[in-house]
């Protein structure tokens, strides 16, 4: 089997949610860091792949895709019959599959995303956190989270009995937030924080966060 090239930053969220979404299926890939500090995902050859200069972008063959979410759905149906199931072929289940993913781009991800930004990046970066943000995004996220809170009293996880990719498409955000004071609104919720352990304690995540690690 050819390797997948990985195009990315290493600690970059939706770079890990292509790396961890490969460790489920057992896929050989090579990882191709780009530097972002020097702008090359702004230069060729690294637009020729992605014209928006964003991160990540994968080569499979002759195939060259971005956008983490659409490079998840490939390798979930492309390599269904490898590693991790992550896609029911039942079409209501695959139908309630694809609806919480929906749900973790549009409802989750915008505020978790910049929670992680103001309380993870900025640190990084060294500049400073807008604590009158965080306090608004908290109480964002703690509506999105309720929802979840009900809908994981009636299911393992989030599309149904068995992990599927609408969970995955979550881990590195809910990783990056469990670093933080925000990890107490998961744990408020016992069904949803039952749910962000099992998904963050499976071994693809693990061996993603071993290999996904920023050099300095």
């Amino acid at each position: 089997m050819a390797m997948i090239k990985v195009h990315g930053f290493p600690i970059s969220p939706p770079v890990r949610r292509v790396i961890v979404c490969l460790e489920e299926k057992g896929l050989p890939y090579d990882f191709l860091t780009v530097d972002m500090f020097s702008g090359n995902h702004k230069k060729q050859p690294f637009i020729s792949i992605n014209p928006f200069g964003q991160i990540p972008a994968i080569e499979d063959g002759d195939l060259k895709l971005y956008e983490s979410r659409a490079i998840t759905q490939y390798i979930a149906h492309g390599y269904a019959s490898n590693g991790t199931p992550l896609i029911p072929t039942d079409p209501k289940e695959l139908a309630i599959v694809i609806l919480w993913a929906e749900i973790e781009s549009q409802q989750f991800d915008p505020t978790a995303s910049k929670l992680s930004f103001e309380l993870v990046i900025k640190p990084i970066r060294g500049m400073t956190t807008d604590e009158i943000e965080v306090e608004k995004l908290q109480v964002k996220l703690a509506a999105v989270l309720d929802v979840y809170e009900a809908r994981l009293s009636e299911s393992k996880f989030l599309a149904g009995e068995t992990f599927s990719l609408a969970d995955l498409n979550h881990i590195p955000i809910v990783s990056n937030l469990y670093g933080t004071k925000i990890k107490a609104l998961f744990e408020a919720r016992p069904n949803v924080n039952l749910w962000a352990e099992d998904i963050l304690g499976r071994p693809s995540w693990q061996k993603t966060l071993k290999k996904m690690t920023m050099k300095m």
